[in-house]
């Protein structure tokens, strides 16, 4: 068949209804690049199928067909936001249904939004740039998307996918969002292949440098470590969420952890989840913290437990990590969690939300200036759940820290998938800022990650479980930990700016007489 039938026909295809039915399927597709999953390369078809759609399609239809591709992506990528809403959340059947309905809603209009940009751009263009503009635009939106829209909402973006593929290189060195570009412009420029065997040839050429490139800067080591080994060991408790905060189980809480504790005296550090202490610091100060302060002083070893805690006024409320030990100190979350920790768009949201009799917690962010917490000699820097999706949060407090700790509590999802995904997320924070990760959660998954990103020891999810393992105090600065975000999404911009140039000035060539 001539290229130019073969063209023909595959433009029609991605024009046609097919097109649209396939659009989910390709959302689905992608989500099942991302952990539990983990085929990895499904991401690089799902991105070569709707970057097709929009080189063909108007405005109007690739932000439709993006939005159907949304429903695909997030309708089963985060799923998990019906069990939140429907089983802990304590709303209706019919609420949770709409509620999950409008959450997924709400984040396909991010690739709807980028379907219409890249085809009222692409249609303007010639093949040469038409892979540059759709992967650039796809990271710009994300960026908006896990930075500024509702305080962030990072999930699902494709370069948490790659964790085990060359691509995972680039990551201490330009970032999730510059990583995700290189990974978008190699499924760009492997659909620009089908324009002819000149696009074959150099195209292939570039996809092999990328992927190897990124393979070869895997062997890099960015930091080193400064100090002896520590000893660490991380609890799980596996407290079921109904029963977490209900008065009459707080004693078997608080003894279960204890016990668990006292069966690692022997490591440096020993870290229990998030809010492990269901009540206030002041409500169990002398009674709890006290004793198990003294203890842990006993034996040589830091606790980092998690509690809220009361602030100076009576509204302020902390979501809280306390160490306790030689040095006591605090870490007080900062980046807070939409419509969990905090409701955003008031007073709407919290109108619907007492509409729909669903109850969520009111709390005050920590501050960027707090100083880190020390544990085992050494600061560290610390996140409290979703904080750990957030790459600024671990970045902006080196080089001082010598590993990460984060805590969380996902049985708020149950035995989903988002656990999985979570741990996938906090693993880029350690590849980031080549610094240990600690990790410990109240179901699963509890892990101690690598400054690699790789995965030393990991707890079985949804059971009562300790593991234990040696790190290193790690000091030195990836390139990503010196620069951040701006460089990778600033040369974004400009390459998006020189093609719009590059674009105007050929329609005026082709306008002279």
């Amino acid at each position: 068949m001539p290229e130019t039938v073969f063209n023909h026909n595959l433009s029609a295809f991605f024009k046609g209804f097919y097109g649209d039915l396939l659009a989910p399927a390709a959302g689905i597709a992608m989500a099942l690049a991302f952990a539990p999953f983990d085929h990895a390369y499904l991401a690089f078809v799902a991105l070569a199928f709707i970057f097709a759609s929009w080189e063909v399609l108007t405005p109007a239809r690739a932000a439709f067909r993006g939005f159907l591709f949304g429903l695909g992506l997030f309708g089963f990528g985060v799923s998990w936001v019906f069990v939140s809403v429907r089983v802990y959340g304590g709303a209706d059947l019919l609420s949770s249904v709409l509620i999950t309905l409008l959450f997924v809603s709400v984040w396909s209009l991010f690739p709807a939004l980028t379907g219409y940009l890249t085809s009222a751009i692409v249609r303007r263009s010639d093949h040469a740039i038409n892979s540059l503009i759709p992967s650039g635009i796809w990271i710009l939106v994300e960026y908006i998307r896990g930075n500024w829209f509702l305080n962030g909402f990072p999930w699902l973006q494709i370069a948490y996918s790659q964790l085990a593929t060359p691509f995972s290189g680039y990551i201490p060195i330009i970032g999730v969002y510059g990583t995700g570009f290189l990974m978008a412009l190699s499924a760009g420029l492997a659909l620009q292949c089908h324009h002819g065997k000149r696009h074959i040839v150099t195209n292939l050429i570039l996809i092999a440098v990328l992927f190897a490139s990124g393979a070869l800067c895997k062997n890099i080591a960015w930091t080193h470590s400064i100090g002896e080994s520590i000893r660490v060991s991380l609890l799980q408790g596996n407290i079921p969420q109904e029963q977490k905060w209900a008065p009459e189980n707080r004693d078997a809480t608080l003894r279960k952890y204890r016990d668990l504790t006292e069966k690692h005296w022997d490591s440096d550090i020993i870290v229990w989840p998030e809010t492990s202490i269901p009540a206030y610091y002041s409500e169990v100060e002398e009674s709890f913290i006290e004793p198990l302060e003294r203890e842990a002083v006993e034996h040589n070893s830091d606790i980092i437990v998690s509690l809220p805690m009361k602030g100076d006024q009576p509204h302020i409320k902390y979501n809280s990590i306390l160490v306790l030990g030689i040095q006591r100190s605090f870490y007080h979350k900062n980046h807070l969690l939409p419509f969990g920790e905090y409701l955003p768009l008031q007073p709407l949201s919290g109108k619907i939300l007492d509409f729909l009799n669903m109850r969520l917690g009111h709390f005050t962010p920590g501050g960027d200036n707090q100083t880190l917490p020390i544990a085992a000699g050494y600061p560290f820097a610390a996140s409290i759940c979703y904080e750990d999706a957030i790459s600024s949060e671990a970045r902006t407090k080196l080089p001082d820290a010598a590993f990460l700790v984060n805590v969380t509590n996902d049985a708020w999802f149950g035995q989903s998938i988002e656990p999985f995904q979570h741990l996938q997320i906090a693993r880029m924070r350690a590849l980031e800022t080549g610094r240990y990760l600690l990790r410990a959660t109240n179901t699963g998954v509890t892990a101690i990650v690598s400054p690699m990103g790789g995965i030393v020891k990991q707890a079985i999810p949804f059971e009562t479980a300790a593991i234990s393992g040696i790190i290193e105090p790690m000091g030195g600065l990836t390139p990503y930990a010196k620069t951040g975000d701006t460089p990778a999404i600033s040369i974004l911009i400009a390459l998006l700016y020189l093609s719009e140039i590059k674009i105007r000035h050929r329609g005026a060539r082709q306008r002279t007489p």
